[in-house]
């Protein structure tokens, strides 16, 4: 039974990669999953149901190792070059596709939006502990606003991954952006006690 409900989750994930969320209906899901298409509705209820245990499902597995990943960064570079690596990583296995359906999805739909929400703090709350750590210490800290910029950056990514697929090269000369960006913060990091205590005070002025 376990095999059978995972082989769903697995069939919905593949059938909105393949036909779309408009072209995923039960039958579609079964015939990818091949499966008897009451299933579905043994197992979740309905599509609906199914479409947000897979949405979740299919986050958790992809989150679970990034968040192992990240526990290993230990400075900004390294966190975007690990970005660089999981935006190639899930455009190469057609994830992007699947995200964007679920958010076009979710802006009509608000059980929708719920989980899509839900799968999206799976990535965004590993991102906001790391910025944490890695902000600590730094002058940057008392201005930043950790949980914000994780979300600005988990939102950039996603715009990236959707962006690739219109104007590749575009793509790419945002992400060069962010490590100029990456590096003008190792310089502040790197200046002394004066110079960072004069920075933080303008900071702190500057800052809303």
């Amino acid at each position: 039974m376990g095999d059978t409900r995972q082989r769903l989750i697995d069939g919905a994930i593949e059938t909105i990669r393949r036909h779309g969320i408009t072209g995923t209906s039960a039958r579609a899901i079964a015939t990818t999953a091949g499966v008897n298409q009451a299933l579905v509705f043994y197992h979740f209820g309905s599509v609906h149901e199914l479409l947000e245990v897979a949405c979740l499902t299919a986050t958790e597995a992809r989150v679970a190792p990034f968040a192992e990943r990240l526990a290993e960064v230990s400075d900004l570079r390294q966190l975007l070059d690990l970005g660089r690596r999981l935006h190639a990583e899930e455009r190469s296995l057609g994830n992007v596709t699947v995200l964007a359906q679920m958010l076009a999805a979710a802006q009509s739909d608000a059980r929708l939006a719920k989980a899509t929400s839900a799968a999206l703090h799976l990535w965004i709350d590993p991102v906001e502990r790391t910025l944490d750590r890695l902000l600590t210490g730094s002058p940057l800290a008392a201005v930043v606003d950790t949980a914000g910029l994780a979300r600005a950056v988990c939102a950039g990514f996603i715009g990236l991954e959707l962006f690739e697929g219109v104007e590749p090269a575009g793509a790419q000369a945002a992400l060069d952006a962010l490590s100029r960006l990456v590096a003008l913060v190792e310089v502040v990091d790197d200046l002394g006690p004066v110079a960072r205590r004069a920075l933080r005070g303008k900071l702190r002025k500057a800052t809303p």
